[in-house]
């Protein structure tokens, strides 16, 4: 048991309560209760290199329980990462380093963008897969490159929270022994002890995964802890989870183990007496040389890298062409032959315009792209037969191989934040899948990815009531147009199998967040015949038109036939329309200003055709602009019989659009 506070553990006390007083913000009890942990965490285990935050095959450290962000803020500054103290007294100010919650690619050894609770448990899971999957395929006997450990901090919020299960029981089934969690299972949550509201058997629950559970541990004894951490250290086969019984606000006198000391400042008198209580004398952001150079790791983070620096130059001298793609991949570099690959691939593509469904047409894109780019891992949540999310090289990840497809079962949410972890991790591009409706389940893990600018790309199947006699349970109408709503989503609904070509290549190309492809059940006919893909690319184009035209159509998906046949009828009558297929408005908005003019001049009438929720397309088509959308849930039937009875007819689209001439 712990006797007196170390100096080592009261600076991170004194840094969170003074950090969180000057804010007036934050969570100072978290960072408290888990000082020792961190310390010996940090000071001990964790291999890192503090003057090289990105170094390959440091350890990845991840703060689940995000809300106690002065944790490692404290622990970053101290380490010799580039956080200053001035950073530390600017915690929670506008554009410091030190956010509120942790943000990756904000502030140095940020591994992952951290807050809501539960995801970067599952993110941890991802990167721990990533380091095995690219370890069964770079290492070599004598020459193991890739060899790192996963380690997280979680809280009773993130064990209550769903996608904990749906991600720990993944991890226990694939062995992840290089994943260890550490729990601070303190017992408080913001509404108070937490036993009125969670009294799961953690340790049985976890054991129940696969899991090495470690019990019983104190989380204020450091032998206790690092013993923990030696013993799950040694077990390779199987994921660890450290359950470490802890006191929030350990070392304030008064507020010790209550609520209280969870999200608020301790204030001045409180934190007068805590430092009375844990022997932390000095003043507000004061830090003793001596207590610096205890947790100085960069000499040793100088040397641990030296060491793998010298291991990558052994391996790239036996192994050339295993570390040329290595390189590669780590650096998130496109194969070289990339751009004359998928110019050949959507040749074929178009030469052959095929009348398919585009989640097939998604299919033969990843069958054609992945050979020349491994670093794509997929993966779909129990739905591979229908998503076609599996190609002929597809390679299940599995306990004892490595591979390049994830079957995830059917957790949609842990997918979608695994394959965060793996795109945050570096050398792979992952891709994930289920049913457009169910896209709902995942929804925070891609708003996350997309906060986080991570490549992944998403593939949801089944895009509207053209699934049919599945009924409204699972036709999704209200989807496509609240994910258009996530900034820094790119959603596509392509027409045909060129469309969504251009919309993977777009995808895998895109580096600075997550693209989302509504693809069909349906089989669609092509319409893209004459259109170039770098058209495509941009997002709207138009695909039909006229010399002189009266009327603009926009649709997207399956409804650009339906736009297409009704523009033909109409030019029976004498009317001329312009038909514009518009697969991804958001890489359209992003064209310039010309370009956007040219396909949708002012002055014209415009019609907008979709079948989901219309409310979206009033930006495109104005007040005095018309909309064929679905307003309300579907129905169950033939999806043809949908189709007429919801209005998506050529009579309907051509009476609109007299309507409004």
């Amino acid at each position: 048991m712990r006797s007196a506070f170390s100096p080592l553990t009261s600076v991170i006390r004194a840094l969170a309560m003074d950090a969180v007083q000057q804010a007036n913000s934050g969570h100072p009890g978290m960072p408290m209760g888990m000082a020792e942990i961190a310390e010996v965490l940090w000071r001990r285990h964790l291999r890192h290199n503090p003057a090289n935050p990105g170094w390959f095959n440091r350890d990845r450290f991840v703060l689940s329980n995000g809300h106690g962000s002065m944790l490692i803020y404290a622990l970053l500054h101290l380490a010799g990462y580039d956080v200053s103290i001035d950073d530390l007294k600017n915690f929670r100010q506008f554009r410091s380093k030190t956010p509120g919650h942790p943000e990756v690619g904000h502030t140095p050894g940020v591994e992952t963008t951290t807050g809501p609770l539960g995801q970067g448990l599952a993110n941890a899971v991802g990167m721990a897969i990533a380091e095995k999957v690219l370890a069964a395929e770079f290492n070599r006997p004598g020459h193991d490159i890739v060899d790192h450990a996963t380690y997280v901090f979680l809280g009773d919020g993130c064990l209550m929270e769903g996608v904990s299960h749906e991600a720990c029981s993944l991890a226990g089934t694939l062995g992840l022994g290089k994943l260890i969690a550490l729990y601070d299972d303190n017992g408080i949550s913001i509404d108070g002890h937490v036993e009125g509201w969670f009294t799961d058997d953690t340790p049985r629950r976890f054991e129940a995964y696969g899991w090495q559970v470690i019990a019983g541990v104190d989380g204020h004894d450091s032998t206790a802890i690092d013993q923990a951490l030696q013993v799950a250290r040694a077990d390779k086969q199987r994921p660890t989870l450290i359950c470490c019984k802890t006191q929030i606000g350990l070392g304030s006198p008064n507020k010790v183990g209550s609520h209280d000391v969870h999200g608020a400042p301790l204030g001045p008198a409180e934190i007068a007496a805590s430092r009375d209580h844990i022997g932390w004398s000095h003043a507000p952001f004061a830090i003793p040389e001596n207590i610096y150079a205890q947790w100085d790791a960069r000499p040793r983070g100088k040397i641990l890298e030296d060491e793998w620096q010298a291991l990558i130059a052994a391996y790239a001298t036996s192994f050339p062409d295993l570390a040329k793609a290595f390189f590669r991949r780590m650096n998130g570099q496109l194969p070289d032959d990339w751009s004359a690959r998928v110019a050949r691939v959507q040749a074929d593509v178009a030469a052959k315009a095929e009348n398919i469904a585009t989640r097939k047409a998604s299919q033969n894109a990843i069958a054609a792209i992945a050979p020349c780019l491994p670093e794509l891992i997929g993966g779909s949540a129990d739905l591979a037969g229908s998503n076609l999310t599996l190609w002929n090289g597809s390679k299940g990840v599995s306990r004892s191989t490595g591979g390049n497809y994830l079957y995830y079962g059917v957790r949609e949410f842990a997918m979608t934040a695994i394959a965060n972890g793996l795109a945050l991790h570096g050398g792979f591009i992952p891709y994930t899948a289920t049913f457009l409706v169910f896209s709902d389940y995942a929804r925070n893990a891609i708003r996350m990815a997309a906060l986080m600018k991570l490549r992944q790309i998403m593939v949801y199947t089944h895009d509207s009531i053209g699934l049919g006699e599945d009924g409204p349970t699972h036709q999704p109408v209200e989807h496509v147009a609240s994910l258009r709503l996530i900034p820094n989503v790119d959603v596509w609904r392509p027409a045909d199998a060129s469309e969504t070509a251009a919309a993977w290549v777009a995808g895998i190309e895109r580096a600075d967040g997550p693209t989302i492809l509504a693809l069909s059940r349906q089989n669609l006919p092509t319409v893209t015949a004459g259109i170039a893909p770098d058209i495509i690319r941009r997002g709207a184009y138009t695909v039909a038109d006229s010399p002189a035209p009266q009327a603009v159509l926009i649709a997207t998906g399956s409804e650009v036939k339906l736009a297409l046949d009704a523009h033909r009828a109409l030019a029976d009558e004498g009317i001329a329309v312009r038909v514009v297929s518009m697969p991804c408005a958001e890489v359209f908005e992003r064209q310039d200003e010309s370009y956007r003019a040219n396909v949708l001049p002012r002055g014209l009438p415009r019609v907008a055709i979709e079948a989901g929720i219309s409310s979206f397309w009033r930006q495109y088509v104005g007040l005095d602009g018309a909309i064929i959308g679905i307003d309300r849930f579907g129905e169950s039937a033939p999806a043809g019989k949908l189709f007429d009875f919801f209005g998506f007819t050529v009579a309907n689209v051509a009476n609109t659009v007299r309507s409004l001439l």
